[in-house]
């Protein structure tokens, strides 16, 4: 029967507020942390936009998929919750450069860093928390895994920046493959979640082969989850969404919608795509939203979101397959498994 258990008991009430109460408790268990945490180190104008961006909020999936990972092998947090905040530092760290490069004037519906304190500040403070990640992560550690904690760290920390420039190169090249597109994904967006996991699972004792297991299911998860994002940024509900949809083709992003219509279309399908594509429109006017309109029903004609949805689906049966292969309990399963189950069925 194995992970399909938990697609049985999606929908039993008992079972799905069970796993939710647990990934609540974590939730306010880190919260607290963050709290407790806070920087109130001088010079203040190099802390404060630092815990401003901690501040903004979001769902913290990261850090939380690193405690429940954790939570697969010993029951007390604590040891781990050191290197769930170093994970939370390094991605808002990540987000501050982001939207610095990308002269992003909002996160998360308030003024991002650079746009309240200044371009310079954001720079510095982007890069005290990368160097306070590091000292978190530290707090997790023994004599026995200190080395691999900051090894699988350090790496995760040279793949995202990989990521985040391959992102950067898409956006002048004509042509791009598919499977460039997913390495850039896996770089960007999945190896994070799947170092986390893994680090979870290294300083709750696992053995090297469930860290392993465990670390390809938070990749693939992460793979997963980028896809969806993609599908949701086109189809999604916008009141659900909590973003404008359609941003990606009225930014002419490469995404993998983009990319499989292009592989799909005919050459008079083509030609009107990359036409589209040269239309540049001011953000909410009557011309992105036509354009918009008219890129989303070619994706339909030549159905890419359906083999996106597919190809989402085939990521997490991969990720639900490491899982398994673990061998650990299914109630101690439930959680990390329904959690990501519930990301990936999310429109927000």
């Amino acid at each position: 029967m194995g992970l399909c258990i938990f697609v049985i008991f999606a929908s039993d009430i008992l079972f799905y507020s069970t796993i939710m109460r647990t990934y609540t408790q974590l939730q306010a268990i880190f919260g607290q942390y963050l709290q407790d945490h806070r920087f109130t180190d001088q010079p203040i104008n190099l802390y404060d936009p630092v815990n401003y961006i901690l501040a903004l909020g979001g769902k913290r999936v990261r850090p939380l998929m690193l405690l429940m990972s954790h939570q697969l092998f010993t029951d007390d947090p604590t040891p781990a919750l050191p290197a769930a905040y170093a994970v939370e530092l390094f991605h808002n760290f990540s987000l501050l450069h982001d939207d610095i490069m990308d002269e992003a004037p909002l996160r998360r519906g308030q003024p991002t860093v650079h746009a309240k304190y200044g371009q310079n500040a954001g720079i510095l403070s982007g890069d005290v928390m990368l160097i306070l990640a590091y000292q978190y992560l530290l707090r997790s550690a023994n004599a026995d895994n200190s080395y691999r904690l900051v090894d699988l760290f350090s790496k995760m920390a040279v793949e995202v920046c990989e990521g985040q420039q391959l992102d950067m190169d898409f956006e002048t090249r004509t042509a791009v493959q598919i499977d460039e597109y997913l390495h850039m994904i896996t770089q960007k967006t999945a190896v994070l979640i799947s170092a986390g996991i893994e680090m979870g699972a290294l300083i709750a004792g696992a053995s090297p082969d469930d860290q392993q297991r465990l670390a390809a299911f938070g990749l693939n998860i992460g793979i997963a989850f980028q896809l969806q994002d993609d599908i949701l940024d086109t189809f999604g509900d916008p009141e659900k969404f909590g973003k404008k949809v359609g941003g990606d083709i009225a930014q002419n992003k490469k995404t993998y919608l983009l990319l499989k219509a292009f592989e799909e279309a005919d050459e008079a399908t083509e030609a009107r795509m990359r036409q589209l594509m040269t239309i540049r429109t001011q953000d909410g006017s009557a011309e992105e939203a036509d354009k918009i309109r008219q890129v989303k029903a070619l994706y339909e004609e030549l159905g890419v979101r359906r083999q996106a949805e597919d190809l989402m689906n085939s990521y997490q049966e991969r990720a639900f397959d490491s899982l398994r292969a673990t061998g650990l309990p299914e109630e101690r399963l439930a959680v990390i498994a329904g959690v990501a189950s519930r990301l990936l069925g999310r429109e927000n």
